[in-house]
């Protein structure tokens, strides 16, 4: 064989082997885990984002107070923020009264909604109509961009972009202490696969951490053990928050069910119909 076709030969077994399905990747390819990581909604993944209805749409929590903050923002003009550069104690009253998505400290009464940075959801709505272009800062006040403008009237748009902007820009270790900065954010299109395929029934979170952790078990390295968890289980504690409690459930695409007293408390996952209105799975090439 002359260098020509050892070279063809080589290429050859290395596309075969990137076409080749694989057990902790859920069967999917290396080739397809790529597209899913780095082109998680791109014409070659497994992951598509479809069109809904309007009544679909309006159901997304946090679409929904992203377009209510984009609404105040539009009427006012331009909308003065505090010193600091947080919204408004009035404006951040007026949006979580509206009840798009909901903190279990402030309903149970453990604490009390002042400012913004009281809840975790107005904060990062703020966070994310910059972040998307959707509105400018100039002088202390938010004002509404031409793109944002332009957008608020397109559902399908507006969710892809938050989807996009959410998952790809702003960093999900935010609000959290935990060690590994990647956990959740890295290959959340995976979970998307994970959930589509087991989450007709209710699940342990931990079912859906450990098939998380089998695909990316890099992730596991850095984490050193606490007097009271292994490092799988400050992981899962890690996965399930950035993943379940503060992206899926604010998209409304998941249900979160705990049993149990909080020592021995166990909480399972459940896919809700609205999920698989927007999300498609493919499944893997064979």
């Amino acid at each position: 064989m002359d260098e020509e076709g050892l070279q063809k030969h080589i290429d050859e077994a290395i596309k075969a082997q990137n076409n080749r399905p694989t057990p902790h990747f859920e069967g999917y390819s290396p080739a397809e885990m790529h597209q899913i990581l780095y082109y998680t909604f791109g014409a070659e993944s497994p992951l598509q984002l479809k069109t809904a209805t309007d009544e679909d749409y309006r159901r997304v929590p946090i679409l929904s107070q992203v377009k209510y903050l984009a609404g105040l923002i539009e009427e006012s003009g331009a909308l003065k923020l505090t010193a600091k550069g947080f919204l408004p104690t009035k404006v951040v009253a007026d949006i979580y009264q509206q009840g798009f998505l909901k903190e279990d400290h402030i309903e149970s009464g453990i604490s009390k909604l002042y400012k913004e940075t009281d809840a975790i959801t107005i904060n990062l709505t703020r966070i994310l109509v910059e972040m998307t272009g959707l509105v400018k800062k100039r002088n202390g006040k938010l004002s509404l961009t031409k793109k944002g403008t332009k957008i608020m009237g397109d559902d399908h748009e507006l969710l892809r972009l938050l989807l996009l902007t959410f998952a790809t820009k702003f960093n999900w270790a935010y609000y959290d202490g935990y060690q590994e900065e990647r956990i959740g954010q890295l290959g959340y299109g995976f979970s998307l696969i994970l959930l589509s395929k087991y989450g007709a029934e209710k699940r342990l979170e931990s079912f859906y951490a450990e098939r998380y952790f089998k695909a990316f078990p890099q992730l596991l390295q850095s984490i050193q053990p606490t007097s009271y968890r292994t490092p799988m289980e400050y992981a899962t504690g890690c996965y399930a928050v950035r993943t379940f409690e503060r992206f899926l459930d604010y998209f409304g695409w998941i249900e979160i069910e705990e049993e149990g007293r909080r020592l021995e408390r166990k909480t399972y996952i459940r896919k809700t119909g609205l999920f698989d209105r927007f999300i498609q799975c493919l499944p893997p090439r064979t």
